[in-house]
């Protein structure tokens, strides 16, 4: 898995990660042919956005009542995450650097 990382340098902790969406870990062959079909009809979408304590920021949203799709983890990429899906059924990731 291979992705860039760009961002203003003003403020300087604002990113934004681009990766090739079938760069995801664990996908079959047809899984990636079929995420690309549904990329190129422009209907794939998803945010990442980060925070210090990530764990601290899942507490909070799942208490307001936000449709979990991730619990916290440590992933083997370098962060512990977790994800929400919006009330537009977009996949929203938080993550922290490990």
């Amino acid at each position: 898995m291979r992705w860039i990382t760009v961002g203003p340098a003003d403020p300087p902790d604002t990113s934004i990660v681009l990766h090739p969406p079938a760069a995801t870990p664990g996908l079959t062959d047809d899984d990636k042919r079929a995420l690309l079909e549904i990329v190129a009809k422009g209907a794939y979408f998803g945010v990442n956005l980060a925070t210090p304590d990530v764990d601290e920021t899942f507490a909070r949203i799942e208490a307001a009542g936000a449709e979990v799709v991730q619990e916290p983890v440590d992933q083997p990429y370098g962060v512990r995450d977790c994800a929400f899906r919006d009330p537009a059924g977009n996949e929203i990731r938080i993550q922290q650097r490990a």
